[in-house]
């Protein structure tokens, strides 16, 4: 096949925006450059460095801020709050659950947790999310609604709920898909673990769900170690999800009672801390995020049969990882440009595999996942730390 594009203009386009005179440019790293240091050795002189403590409550407070919700509860990764928010949503075993073919595992594994199935939609290349329009042409064809709600009429199984991502931190077409779901009776969760900092239609993704997930993994804008949290605007499920969190332990001086089955996803403080010192400087992060993807954007512009991927339409992106979308016709040249950039020292990285491809997942139901297929092939993520971009130094 004749490349449409060079590979050594892109090799040249990704250096003359990043620094030069490191050996190596990983994905995404975390930043510590604020009050990480002291709140840490706060917890460590009080001794308050487990699953209690002020800067629990102060992080939940200020997430809950931030986000606009009336509740954010920490727990301890994105996976726990996504498990959690299919639980108080009524998820029960033998369920289906709608979640995109082209996510991270952790959306399918909740699922799982469950005793649920996956059940895996197509998205569209605007948003790298699900696709709302095909979603509702083909849950027309394949949903029956009930009086105990929607039915896949080919599994018979209830379809309870959809789980969409927002991919690399890009909203997808929420009000959309808000109406499939009023539709077909199906509850709304959203997978935001990778957006905060992200809005659609000037609110912050995790609004529109009954409940969402973030996450505060070592390689997100902002980190706790590790760390997740659950949102809600339902203040009866976020005091429930707070109960289920901390091992569903009934409030006493001294008595250990459990009213249900919990579960110990409680975020300790120490990471808290952490999460506090890196909320102060988020704003700062998007900045220079933002900064950086600009670069890259105008850096990419002329290129044929390579493009930046810019944030869709009436959003506003945290620029989680900075992404490249190749032309149909250059699918075929991915891997010798994954294999060029790594060799040159700068990280690059294809989307996942898709998740119907996995062992475990490879008989759950799918709807026609050709967009997705394709994406797969032509994707590759590139260095997004937040000291590339400009006011913040690369250490």
């Amino acid at each position: 096949m004749t490349a449409i594009f060079s590979t050594q203009a892109v090799l040249n386009a990704m250096k003359s925006v990043l620094p030069q005179g490191h050996a190596f440019l990983p994905l995404h790293e975390p930043n510590f450059s604020g009050n990480e240091w002291l709140y840490v050795k706060e917890c460590l002189d009080t001794g308050w460095v487990s699953s209690v403590g002020k800067f629990v409550d102060r992080f939940e407070d200020e997430l809950a801020q931030y986000t606009k919700v009336k509740r954010a509860i920490a727990v301890v990764n994105g996976t726990a709050a996504l498990h959690v928010c299919l639980l108080l949503a009524g998820v029960k075993a033998d369920d289906e659950v709608l979640i995109p073919a082209l996510t991270f595992i952790a959306t399918a594994n909740a699922v799982s947790y469950c005793g649920a199935v996956p059940h895996f939609l197509d998205s569209e290349e605007s948003t790298l999310g699900v696709d709302p329009r095909k979603l509702a042409g083909y849950l027309e064809e394949t949903a029956e609604i009930r009086p105990s709600g929607c039915y896949n009429r080919v599994t018979g199984r209830r379809i309870k709920a959809m789980v969409p991502m927002h991919t690399f931190g890009h909203a997808v077409d929420l009000d959309p898909l808000v109406e499939v779901c009023q539709r077909f009776d199906i509850t709304l969760i959203e997978d935001a673990a990778e957006s905060l900092g992200s809005f659609y239609k000037g609110r912050h993704t995790g609004q529109r769900g009954l409940l969402s997930a973030l996450s505060f993994n070592g390689n997100k804008t902002i980190t706790t170690g590790g760390g997740g949290a659950i949102l809600t605007n339902d203040e009866e499920l976020g005091r429930q999800a707070k109960h289920i969190t901390t091992t569903a332990k009934v409030p006493h001086r001294w008595e250990f009672n459990h009213d249900m089955v919990g579960y110990n996803y409680r975020m300790p403080n120490i990471n808290a801390a952490i999460g506090c010192a890196q909320l102060e400087q988020l704003s700062g992060f998007l900045a220079a995020k933002r900064d950086l993807a600009e670069r890259y954007r105008q850096a990419f512009t002329g290129i044929p049969g390579i493009r930046f991927f810019s944030e869709p339409a009436n959003s506003r992106s945290n620029y989680w990882l900075n992404t490249l979308l190749l032309d149909e016709e250059c699918a075929g040249q991915r891997d010798a440009l994954l294999e060029a950039t790594n060799d040159a020292g700068i990280m690059t990285r294809p989307a996942w595999t898709l998740m119907h491809k996995l062992p475990m997942f490879n008989a759950c139901p799918k709807m026609d996942l050709s967009v997705a297929e394709s994406l797969e092939q032509r994707l590759l993520n590139i260095p997004s730390s937040v000291m590339l971009g400009a006011g913040l130094d690369h250490a």
